[in-house]
């Protein structure tokens, strides 16, 4: 359906655009209308359509190439920041067969402090999921992950016993900004259960949050089996 808009602005533009990815109308690795369509539907120059379009090939939300038209990337990230790692990826690069278990999933009021984290001001039902991923059998991460429904369109119909979490996000909703916090904590409760280490034992704690634009979509704890090395690769 055609917005009510007058003297939009690229930025406008832009905003609607981006609503229109995060909603799927238009779909990772599909085309997008042309300058001359989005110009013609908003009454607005091409000049401020191609603005609009450049800031989001800039975010990493669209690939623009001439004559080709741009298209909605398939694993939309910010560009020159920061990319989304795959678990999957990270443990084949260690040379194991991965493997992975969905623990536990609940729609639930979300915490205080991960509803702050994901900027909620409400109180509304969340998805939390807990999984574990495997090397080789033998746990590699656990996981604890909180995704906000109105920002991932669809989650809630995911079979996340088949796809992780981390996979399905990746190539289905897009960010705009990631805060990704490392720490070294004694392992505890759940996740030493899942890790099959001992209560106490040194583990180290990845914690992200991802955002699109001022929308918070997934708030994520990924507690490492005992022995974990972080290597970073080009």
């Amino acid at each position: 359906m055609r917005e009510a808009l007058r003297s939009l602005g690229w930025r406008d533009v832009a905003e609607i655009a981006r609503a229109r990815i995060l909603a799927r109308d238009w779909a990772a690795g599909g085309a997008i209308p042309t300058e001359a369509a989005l110009a013609r539907e908003f009454g607005v120059s091409r000049a401020t359509v191609n603005r609009a379009l450049r800031a989001l090939a800039e975010e990493g939300l669209i690939d623009r190439r001439r004559r080709a038209g741009s298209r909605v990337t398939a694993r939309p990230t910010r560009r020159a920041t920061f990319a989304l790692p795959l678990v999957r990826d990270e443990v084949s690069a260690s040379g194991a067969v991965y493997g992975y278990r969905l623990l536990d999933r609940e729609l639930c009021p979300p915490p205080a402090e991960v509803a702050l984290r994901l900027g909620l001001r409400a109180v509304p039902l969340v998805l939390r999921l807990e999984a574990l991923h495997l090397a080789d059998g033998r746990p590699w991460a656990h996981e604890d992950r909180w995704i906000n429904p109105a920002a991932a369109p669809g989650v809630e119909d995911v079979d996340f016993a088949a796809v992780s979490a981390n996979e399905w996000l990746v190539t289905h909703v897009p960010f705009t900004t990631a805060e990704v916090t490392l720490s070294a904590e004694a392992a505890e409760g759940r996740t030493a259960d899942a890790l099959g280490c001992e209560p106490g034992a040194a583990i180290l704690v990845l914690d992200r949050v991802t955002r699109l634009g001022a929308t918070g979509v997934t708030a994520v704890r990924l507690g490492h089996a005992p022995g974990y090395r972080l290597v970073s690769r080009p």
